[in-house]
């Protein structure tokens, strides 16, 4: 309902889709930091009350005229990056961005209704927004067919929840943004969801030697299990982090990947990364950060800076894949699930 409180569990009327609309049952959502953003006093631009969430995995229940990509009874995984596959984005390979999100807003406060400017939630007799055209912390919502991938029948949606948002934003990040290549060096800032999962995308990719960095110690063993040869704490270092990671690699790594966010961290990534070719990829961004400041310098030397939504995937063609590529186990997301909680703990969440 409001800024900087917890969230109210409330009965809430969930209107039939209307056209290119599809109304789903929420089976497993899982809780990205994005959804905690809005609710933070910092973060100005948000609109109440909101139904938040957006990582998330369910089964149709029923479809609006016009939609052709799925039917009820299907898997399906809402996406927060819609592909309408029809605008100057979506037909190009460079990107996977689409038309249908503003690129003058905020990505956070993108879709707070649907198409014909109207929610398909009401509570209490008042509309509720939309959240990133998902909304998935209910036991129903509606969503853009351009939102949704249709998954295979036999997925455990209870982990591939996490390809709605986290592991395919971390492990996109490293697979088709930075694009790792077979033996290169890798650092990785920030172990939370997506960073473990830009760690999986680095040793997929064949890096021989990855760099896991984060302020908390205990996330190292995790880190390890899933490919990380080293680990760094800069709190337990007598010197800045990217000094410690040029003398480790002769210079410098090849690719450095930002999954915390704020410009100390993102400045840190830049400069441990080599001069000549060095690449570093932002995945993370803090609410109230002032903004990165980069030396022309940095540039000149060879070294690329570059950004990444949702791990570069264009949803409705790759999730699918994604979610196949699991069950024949090409990767681990069981690793990235800390704790399984009923609905009604989401503020505990």
């Amino acid at each position: 309902w409001e800024v900087n409180k917890p969230l109210c569990i409330e009965e809430v009327e969930v209107a039939p889709p209307k056209a290119h609309e599809v109304r789903i049952k929420i089976i497993a959502t899982g809780l990205c930091h994005s959804d905690a953003h809005i609710l933070n006093p910092k973060f100005t631009n948000a609109l109440f009350p909101v139904i938040l969430g957006h990582e998330a995995a369910g089964i149709v229940e029923s479809v609006g005229p016009g939609v052709t990509s799925c039917k009820p009874g299907d898997k399906v995984i809402p996406l927060y990056m819609p592909q309408c596959k029809k605008c100057k984005f979506c037909l190009s390979p460079l990107t996977n961005f689409c038309a249908k999100l503003s690129p003058f807003k905020s990505p956070l406060i993108q879709q707070e209704v649907m198409e014909d400017k109207t929610s398909r939630f009401t509570c209490k007799g008042k509309p509720v927004y939309h959240f990133l055209g998902a909304s998935t912390f209910s036991q129903y919502t509606v969503v853009s067919d351009a939102n949704l991938a249709k998954i295979d029948d036999d997925a455990d949606l209870e982990r591939v929840c996490l390809l709605g948002c986290g592991f395919s934003t971390g492990y996109g990040a490293a697979i088709n943004t930075a694009k790792v290549t077979p033996g290169s060096t890798c650092a990785v800032f920030g172990l939370g969801g997506v960073g473990l999962s830009a760690l999986i995308g680095c040793k997929a990719a064949g890096a021989s030697r990855i760099i896991a960095v984060d302020i908390n110690s205990e996330k190292f063993a995790k880190a390890k299990t899933l490919g990380a040869t080293d680990c760094l704490n800069p709190k337990d270092l007598q010197k800045p982090i990217q000094e410690v990671i040029i003398e480790m690699t002769n210079g410098g790594v090849d690719f450095a990947l930002d999954c915390a966010g704020g410009s100390e961290v993102m400045k840190a990534a830049l400069d441990c990364t080599t001069v000549g070719w060095g690449s570093c990829t932002l995945i993370g961004v803090d609410i109230d950060d002032k903004g990165l400041t980069v030396s022309p310098m940095d540039i000149l030397m060879g070294r690329t800076i570059n950004g990444t939504a949702f791990g570069g995937w264009k949803g409705r063609d790759s999730i699918p894949k994604l979610v196949t590529d699991y069950k024949n186990k090409k990767f681990n997301l069981d690793a990235l699930v800390t704790h399984t909680l009923p609905f009604e703990k989401i503020n505990e969440a």
